[in-house]
């Protein structure tokens, strides 16, 4: 039988072992990283952000978007509370994310989540030491895939100055004939309006397409499309294939010191 490309545990022997060590450095993160927990940024009880600030005066800092993957069915803000480790040594706020899972909410609703935390980090950032006009965001997997969603229109700013899009999702109509068709039911409505690939962006946004060297093919073919896609509307884009990564290692690593996923997401966040 033909492995399923997408189902990440089929490809990741270590799979529970990289999501047991996120989560245990995680709490270590929220202990010893100045915190302010569960933010509301909208109305649902899911529409919260955790901030997390580097040490020293709290003036016109970077601020930094992390959304976390799961394929928009599993994973909270608190499993990647780490990616602060790597934020907050670059000297900027770490904005860790949360949003409603699927199935119990259709994708367009996380999409509009998302945004309303943006939309949140540009009204009330400067209430917490931080700079609107310093924002970058990155995210992983079905997370970067959102990620694009901060900075798609190219008719107006989108007050983003880069991303760093990981192991991201860009073209959903695959997903339809996955392992995925049982869990969510991503639609034919869902696969043409909300894949990244039919959208137009931001022109003045850097973006940085990664993705580990020992991902699934899906997943290089994909990013490759993207990068391309980008390239045709004049954004600056870069790639990146991260040596001996695959689907999870390569997320660990963005809160790993001396890693290169944590120095591509230091370099992103200095731009």
């Amino acid at each position: 039988m033909t492995r399923d490309p997408f189902r990440i545990r089929d490809h990741v022997t270590e799979f529970d072992d990289i999501v047991a060590e996120i989560v245990r450095r995680s709490a270590e993160t929220r202990a010893k990283i100045p915190i302010v927990a569960d933010v509301a940024y909208g109305p649902d009880v899911a529409e919260t952000v955790d901030l997390f600030f580097p040490l020293g005066k709290r003036d016109r800092l970077p601020v930094h978007m992390f959304i976390h993957g799961g394929y928009w069915r599993m994973f909270s803000k608190r499993d990647y509370s780490y990616v602060a480790d790597t934020v907050t040594r670059a000297g900027a706020i770490a904005i860790i994310v949360d949003y409603s899972l699927m199935p119990s909410v259709r994708m367009a609703a996380i999409v509009e989540q998302v945004r309303r935390a943006k939309r949140w980090v540009l009204e009330h950032i400067a209430e917490h030491g931080g700079d609107c006009g310093r924002l970058t965001v990155s995210g992983h997997s079905a997370g970067a895939h959102l990620a694009t969603m901060l900075f798609n229109d190219d008719g107006r700013s989108s007050s983003v100055k880069g991303a760093l899009l990981l192991g991201g999702l860009y073209e959903l109509k695959p997903l339809q004939t996955s392992f995925l068709a049982a869990e969510i039911a991503i639609t034919d409505e869902e696969a043409a309006s909300l894949s990244p690939l039919t959208h137009r962006f931001d022109p003045a946004v850097e973006v940085e397409i990664a993705v580990g060297a020992e991902e699934t093919p899906p997943f290089h073919s994909q990013a490759e499309a993207f990068a391309k896609h980008l390239r045709k509307q004049g954004l600056a884009v870069s790639q990146t294939a991260l040596s001996g990564a695959n689907h999870m290692s390569s997320v660990r690593d963005l809160g790993v010191s001396g890693t290169e996923a944590s120095d591509r997401l230091a370099k992103l966040i200095a731009t």
